[in-house]
C-alpha cells in the first residue's frame, strides 16, 4: 500500500524518482514485490505487476541491481518465467536478481483461479521450477519431466547477460524443504532477520549445505527489514503514528494492529544509533545483505535519508 494517496497518473513518477535516489547514492540493488492484492489485506487500490516494473526499471536506470522480493513460482509458469528474466537481464545490462519463493498469499492465489496448493506442493513446484530457469539461463533450453512441471526443449535465448545465469535468492525459511531446495541452488538465501531466528535458521542451512556438498561460505545470506528511523525516539513514534493513520482507513482494526506491531517490533526500528547496532549483531552472524523496506518513502523521505547518512557509512 505503499502508492495509496498519490493518484495513479503519478505511480510510475514516484516510483522511478525512487529508484533514481537510490541509483545516485550508496545501494546496491533495489526492490519490488510480487503481488497481484495489496498486502496486508486485499483492497481496491495499485499493485503493479513485478516483472512489468523490472523491465521498466531496466531501461530507466543504469547501475542499480533489480529484484523482487520475491517471485512467486506458481504463478508464471517456469520456462515463461525464465525468458522474461533473461529478457530483463538483458535490458537491465546484466542487472537482474531472481527472488523466487513458493508464495503464501492465499486469497491472491485463489482470487487470480490457482488454487491454494498445499505447502509440500508449493515446495516441490519452486524445486522444479528452479530447475527448469536454471537449465534455460545456463544451456539454453530445457527438458524436465516432473511432477509438476513438463518441459521438452524449451529454448530461451538470448541467454542472460551474466556469465552463469541469474542470480538465485531462494527466500523462506521452511527447515526441512526449502532451506534445502537453498542449499543446492541458491547464491543468496533470505530468511528470518532478527538475530535468534537468523542464527538458527543459517545453522539448518549449513546442514544442508553440508549433507549436498554446497559451500555454505559461498551463499550471501540475506533478511528483509521494516525501517523505522529517527533521530530521537519521538521521531520513531512519530513515523509509528504515520503508518497507523496510513492504513487506518483501509484495513480492519485487527489487520491494522498486527501491521503496526510488525512494523513496531523490528530490529532497524530506532534512532540511527541502535539501528546500527542492530545491523552490526546481525552482521556478526553472518547475515551481510540487508533489503530494506521504507513504508513511507513515497510520501516523506526523511527517514530515508537518515539512514543514507547515518546508518550506511558505519557499516561501510
Amino acid at each position: 500500500m505503499d502508492l495509496v494517496g498519490i493518484e495513479p497518473a503519478r505511480h510510475w513518477e514516484t516510483m522511478l524518482d525512487l529508484a533514481r535516489y537510490a541509483e545516485n547514492g550508496p545501494y546496491e540493488s533495489i526492490w519490488v514485490y510480487d503481488h497481484f492484492h495489496t498486502v496486508p489485506a486485499p483492497v481496491e487500490e495499485a499493485t503493479h505487476e513485478a516483472w512489468s516494473l523490472m523491465a521498466a526499471l531496466g531501461v530507466s536506470t543504469s547501475r542499480v541491481r533489480l529484484g523482487q522480493m520475491c517471485t512467486c513460482m506458481s504463478y508464471r509458469n517456469p520456462a515463461y518465467l525464465a525468458k522474461v528474466a533473461a529478457t530483463t537481464d538483458v535490458l537491465s545490462g546484466g542487472r537482474v536478481e531472481m527472488g523466487i519463493g513458493a508464495g503464501w498469499y492465499e486469497h491472491e492465489w485463489r482470487a487470480y483461479g490457482y488454487g491454494f496448493p498445499s505447502a509440500g506442493e508449493r515446495i516441490g513446484r519452486l524445486d522444479e521450477g528452479v530447475q527448469i530457469m536454471r537449465q534455460m539461463w545456463r544451456n539454453g533450453s530445457a527438458t524436465l519431466d516432473g511432477k509438476y512441471y513438463q518441459v521438452d526443449g524449451a529454448m530461451s535465448y538470448p541467454l542472460p547477460l551474466q556469465e552463469g545465469g541469474i542470480p538465485l535468492w531462494i527466500a523462506g525459511g521452511g527447515e526441512k524443504k526449502t532451506l534445502r531446495i537453498a542449499a543446492q541452488y541458491a547464491r543468496y538465501t533470505n530468511f528470518a532477520g532478527d538475530a535468534e531466528g537468523f542464527k538458527h535458521k543459517s545453522e539448518v542451512l549449513a546442514g544442508h549445505c553440508k549433507d549436498v556438498g554446497t559451500d555454505f561460505d559461498a551463499i550471501v545470506r540475506t533478511a528483509n527489514y521494516n525501517v523505522i528511523v529517527g533521530e530521537t525516539e519521538q521521531d520513531v513514534a512519530d513515523r509509528l503514528a504515520w503508518i497507523r493513520s496510513h492504513y487506518a482507513p483501509l484495513v480492519s482494526a485487527d489487520v491494522l494492529e498486527r501491521t503496526v506491531q510488525s512494523f513496531a517490533n523490528g530490529p532497524l526500528v530506532g534512532t540511527p544509533e541502535q539501528v546500527t547496532e542492530n545491523l552490526t549483531e546481525l552482521r556478526d552472524l553472518g547475515m551481510s545483505y540487508a533489503i530494506g523496506y521504507f513504508a513511507d518513502a513515497a510520501h516523506d523521505r526523511t527517514s530515508l535519508d537518515l539512514f543514507t547518512r547515518k546508518v550506511i557509512p558505519e557499516l561501510a
